[in-house]
C-alpha cells in the first residue's frame, strides 16, 4: 500500500536527505540527527531531525531503534516504539539513550532511527461480564513458554 504523506524540511533539516527507504523489502525509513551530540553512558538526549510530516488520518508514524547502532553501541530509542499521531504537525525528534559502556558519538547526518508508517484501527469498547476462555486464558508474562 503506498500512502502520500506531507514532510516540512525545517531550517535546521537543511541538506538532509528526507527519510527513505534503504532497501527494497524495508519496512522502515531511516530518520537522521539534525544536530552533534555525544552521550556518555547511561545518559539521553531529545535529538532533532529537521523534519515534521502530516500524516492523513487512519494513520501513525512509529519510531523505533536501529538493530545496528543497538547491538555496536548499546544506542537506542528511549520510548520504542514511540508513536507519532495524525494530528501532530510538529517536529520529529527522538529520545536516545545510551546502554553501552563507552560514550556515542552522533554526527549531524547520521541515520539515529526508524520510521515505520501503519495504519491504525480504531476501537469502540463493548463492556462484558466475562470474556470466552482460551487455551491460555489469563496467564502472562512468560506463561506461554511454560509446559
Amino acid at each position: 500500500m503506498m500512502v502520500s504523506v506531507a514532510i516540512q524540511r525545517l531550517p535546521h533539516g537543511d541538506g538532509l536527505p528526507l527519510p527513505a527507504y534503504e532497501t527494497a523489502g524495508a519496512a522502515g525509513m531511516d530518520l537522521r540527527a539534525a544536530a552533534d551530540a555525544e552521550l556518555a553512558p547511561a545518559t539521553r538526549c531529545l535529538m532533532p531531525t529537521g523534519i515534521a510530516i502530516a500524516l492523513p488520518e487512519g494513520f501513525e508514524a512509529q519510531v523505533r531503534p536501529r538493530s545496528g547502532l543497538a547491538v555496536k553501541h548499546g544506542l537506542t530509542v528511549l520510548n520504542a516504539p514511540g508513536t507519532i499521531d495524525s494530528d501532530y504537525r510538529g517536529e520529529i525528534k527522538v529520545p536516545l539513550i545510551n546502554h553501552g559502556d563507552k560514550p556515542v558519538k552522533i554526527a549531524r547526518g547520521d541515520r539515529i532511527a526508524q520510521l515505520v508508517v501503519a495504519p491504525v484501527s480504531r476501537v469502540t469498547w463493548r463492556e462484558s461480564s466475562g470474556l470466552e476462555t482460551t487455551a491460555r486464558g489469563a496467564g502472562g508474562f512468560g506463561s506461554s513458554g511454560h509446559r
